[in-house]
């Protein structure tokens, strides 16, 4: 079963993460704004990885001093993704 979420991040450079996953699998993840290299290899990383194993990896994940970073917020989109089951 595919599910979709489009999420507004919030304290960081990425504006919004656009996911697509089919069951517990992340298909797709496209992240709007942010340094381009570091997201795009994010999203080809988590392709295909099991939607709880990309959550155990990369919440609380810090950019510098701030309290998250454009991967802490694909986890926290993952999360929601999984309760709209």
């Amino acid at each position: 079963m595919k599910k979709t979420i489009s999420y507004r991040t919030s304290g960081t450079c990425s504006r919004e993460i656009n996911i697509v996953a089919d069951g517990d699998t992340i298909e797709n993840v496209q992240f709007v704004g942010g340094c381009s290299g570091n997201t795009t290899g994010v999203a080809a990383l988590v392709a295909g990885m099991k939607i709880d194993d990309a959550i155990a990896r990369l919440k609380g994940i810090k950019c510098g001093f701030k309290p998250t970073s454009c991967p802490d917020q694909l986890a926290i989109a993952l999360e929601k993704l999984k309760v709209q089951e």
